[in-house]
């Protein structure tokens, strides 16, 4: 793989840089959002892991410059000490992939990232749109509209939205998706939840009749609201 490292202390962006470059990873590592930048015009990685706090341009700045302005979806975990719900939401908001909260053991962390560029490699390019009533998505372009007003998805949120349209109006269960998103390497914390979450805001927020539906004790759904479910 080769790794982007982004994070203002040293001696940890040191420590991940040598761990990884042990077992034979390629790496980057930048102090600040404006480096990283600067490397990723240079370069393409295969994931990245982000620090929230830093000088010149935070972690979910970086993000929204990375997805809107650089129009790239590299895979991103995000590595912080913040661990408010409130905070995991804006960082999957922003454009996060996955969140890792310090401190950490080396070992999920691994797994994480493997996990996030295992699933970006897997992305099905289709050869026409997925639809479910007014909502599409066109996998080979990540395009994705509602009523004919483009979405913004994070790489995540097209990914969830692709398993949920394919099998719609069927449910698609919460392991299903927590098996697209993370392996069998599951977080321990109820991730999928805050990523659905994001998803609901940019299908359904502007949009008065909502589509994505949580199935108690199942999982979530697309349906035109004439099944009997209820919202998250």
């Amino acid at each position: 793989m080769r790794i982007l490292i982004v994070e203002d202390n040293a001696d940890l962006a040191g420590n991940l840089f040598d761990f990884f470059q042990t077992q034979g990873h390629l790496m980057d590592a930048a102090p600040d959002g404006l480096s990283a930048l600067h490397l990723i015009a240079q370069q393409r990685y295969d994931v990245i892991v982000l620090d929230w706090m830093m000088p010149r341009l935070d972690g979910p700045g970086f993000l929204r410059r990375l997805r809107k302005d650089a129009l790239c979806d590299t895979p991103v975990l995000m590595l912080t000490a913040k661990d408010r719900l409130d905070d995991k939401l804006a960082g999957f908001e922003a454009g996060a992939d996955d969140y890792l909260v310090k401190p950490f053991a080396l070992p999920e962390l691994v797994v994480r990232m493997r996990a996030l560029v295992a699933r970006d490699r897997k992305t099905v390019i289709a050869e026409r749109a997925l639809q479910f009533g007014e909502l599409r998505l066109y996998p080979h372009t990540h395009e994705a509209v509602r009523a004919d007003k483009p979405l913004k998805l994070s790489p995540t949120g097209r990914i969830l939205l692709e398993l949920l349209l394919r099998a719609a109006p069927n449910v698609v269960t919460r392991r299903e998706l927590e098996r697209a998103l993370w392996g069998e390497d599951a977080p321990d914390l109820d991730l999928l939840r805050s990523h659905m979450h994001v998803l609901r805001k940019a299908v359904d927020g502007p949009f008065e009749q909502k589509l994505i539906r949580t199935v108690q004790r199942a999982g979530y759904r697309l349906d035109d609201g004439t099944a009997h479910a209820r919202d998250d």
